[in-house]
């Protein structure tokens, strides 16, 4: 199951890169070469290029791969790296969990007043929503990072 998810997460991610891609070529086609440039076209790739980093967080969360800061990895004992390793994972993961709870409060707000995007009419609900289950399953990951730092 956890290996669909993340192939899913990693197929997504592939997919809105390409829709990222598609929207500034055709924008771009569109503006310099036939003087009509794509509509929406700044609004779509802000809202493409978020739900590309909300799909991607749990994949990055899971591979470790947040930037991370080590000058004094290589004068500490293993076993205090392993500690702070364990203190990261429960920071990274409780930062994760507020984000999540943030987001909900705004995606109960947007869905409550209707929020849409102003050129295209997007429901601004569902891209908040997006927001709150990648940080919710970042968290669980970052937690479970913690037992093995």
């Amino acid at each position: 199951m956890t290996r669909t998810f993340f192939a899913v997460l990693r197929g997504l991610s592939a997919l809105l890169i390409a829709a990222l891609i598609l929207v500034t070529v055709t924008d771009v086609i569109g503006r310099y070469i036939l003087n009509a440039p794509l509509p929406g076209a700044f609004e779509l790739t802000q809202i493409l290029l978020a739900l590309l980093v909300f799909t991607a967080l749990p994949l990055t969360t899971a591979r470790r791969e947040h930037v991370e800061v080590d000058l004094l990895a290589h004068v500490l004992a293993p076993r205090v790296i392993r500690v702070f390793g364990i203190v990261a994972a429960v920071v990274t993961a409780l930062s994760l969990a507020f984000f999540a709870l943030r987001l909900g409060i705004v995606a109960e707000d947007q869905a409550a007043t209707g929020a849409r995007s102003n050129a295209l009419g997007l429901p601004m609900a569902v891209i908040a929503g997006a927001g709150v289950a990648s940080c919710a399953v970042s968290a669980v990951i970052a937690l479970a990072g913690a037992r093995n730092p």
